[in-house]
């Protein structure tokens, strides 16, 4: 047994890891086991990855190419490929993904399991979007492949689905065509949140990226707003690829009282200082934590939690406004905030996250009873919106809530692998 944790850190439990390396042999490996999931980086901030005393089937030693064409961009590989090793690869040719999340050290069977979003959610949607097929291997060892065109109901079913359908082996990928490595950029500061959104809704017809970091200390909800578009700018330089890492855990969280208000002045001053347009490598502009090594480390001990919620557009602002003011009146406050809008379109997986409206992720210090009686005030802005709760990010949401989130939920469960679960559908589903 080893312990693992999620990238939250919370708490670390014991688990029988499996590594999975031959994908021709994963249906013997998990049809002799008992109750398991599927686990890539564990890079999940919440219990969607974890099994406590059960089984986790590691799927980062399935990490092949299987075809790439570089004319046409289509790539099929395996479920453990990392999201960064398939663009150092491709960007070579010509070819990026078209949908990536603020990390790319995460594993395409995590990224279909998530249905994860990026900054251009209002043009090309999620990553479920532009997957063309898959194989998914049942704990029963029957193989099921499916795709958009084909099975529907599966595919539907396993993109966003938590890994609860099986294990996904391989992935179909359309890649999207890029001249350079490059984005042209923005950044512009605001001071509330009637400046956010009119920045939001004005940058969607011309801006492919749109997304900004609030303040949710500072009254008012001034922010930063970063904007870009993929250009063919022959610049000559190369991205700076130095990492840092935070060494050790420390004994208590960097991010508190003392230091939140601190923090979040000075970042906003130094961005609003240097506001303005440039040219920017896509890994620096999409992934900037990525340079930050075991950054979770400087929540301490006991780990954080993110809260990351979506509301319709129509009740946005006042549902922003109101979660902001709950946060400021508890005393509790996110470093990392991040504020932005999703586009008119719905998703492809019946589990998914994004819909239609506005989502503001948060990270927070765990600090026990305190935190989770946040939570609670602002589950409950959530839910009079008519929103839900980001499973991916998930550690503690009420089952009421998921409920109403998740409408789909009666009709995926028909799809569920009665012998595969997480801590997550434990708390969320019952089993």
């Amino acid at each position: 047994m080893v312990a693992v944790s999620s990238w939250g850190r919370i708490g670390r439990f014991e688990h029988e890891v499996i590594l999975l390396s031959d994908r021709g042999n994963v249906a013997t490996q998990i049809k002799s086991q008992r109750l398991g999931i599927a686990h890539g980086m564990g890079r999940s901030y919440g219990d969607v990855c974890l099994n406590p005393n059960g089984v986790i089937w590691k799927t980062t030693g399935l990490d092949r190419f299987i075809s790439f064409d570089k004319n046409t961009g289509l790539l099929v590989c395996e479920a453990g490929v990392l999201l960064r090793d398939i663009q150092r690869i491709t960007i070579q040719h010509g070819w990026l993904l078209p949908v990536t999340p603020g990390t790319q050290l995460i594993t395409v069977g995590g990224a279909v399991a998530n249905d994860v979003h990026g900054k251009n959610h209002h043009g090309f949607g999620c990553f479920g979007d532009h997957v063309q097929s898959l194989k998914l291997i049942r704990s029963d060892g029957s193989i099921i492949e499916c795709g958009p065109d084909f099975l529907p109901d599966w595919f539907a079913a396993t993109v966003g689905g938590m890994g609860l359908t099986g294990v996904i082996t391989e992935v179909e990928i359309q890649l999207r065509r890029v001249t350079a490595p490059w984005l042209s950029t923005e950044t512009l500061a605001y001071d509330n949140l009637d400046e956010f959104f009119y920045l939001a809704d004005t940058s969607e017809s011309d801006w492919e990226h749109t997304v900004s970091w609030i303040d949710c200390v500072a009254k008012g909800g001034r922010g930063i707003f970063m904007r870009g578009n993929p250009t063919d700018s022959n610049e000559l330089y190369e991205p700076k690829s130095k990492n840092f890492s935070i060494p050790f855990v420390p004994p208590l969280s960097l991010i508190n009282k003392l230091t939140l208000s601190p923090f979040n002045t000075a970042y906003f001053n130094l961005k609003k200082y240097r506001t303005g347009k440039r040219i920017n490598h896509y890994e620096a502009f999409f992934y900037p934590l990525d340079n930050l090594l075991e950054w979770n480390r400087m929540y301490g001990p006991r780990g954080f939690y993110q809260y990351q919620s979506v509301v319709p557009r129509a009740v946005g602002y006042d549902a922003m406004q109101a979660m902001l003011k709950e946060i400021s009146q508890s005393g509790e406050g996110s470093f990392l905030a991040v504020l932005k809008t999703f586009g008119n379109r719905e998703a492809r997986g019946m589990m998914s996250f994004p819909q239609p409206g506005v989502t503001l992720a948060l990270d927070f210090s765990n600090k026990g009873g305190k935190t989770l009686t946040l939570f609670k005030r602002l589950d409950s802005i959530v839910r009079e919106a008519g929103g839900r709760i980001y499973l991916a990010k998930d550690a503690r949401m009420p089952r009421d809530l998921f409920e109403a989130g998740y409408p789909c939920l009666a009709e995926f469960l028909k799809y569920r692998d009665p012998r595969i679960s997480s801590a997550l559908s434990r708390r969320l589903i019952g089993y």
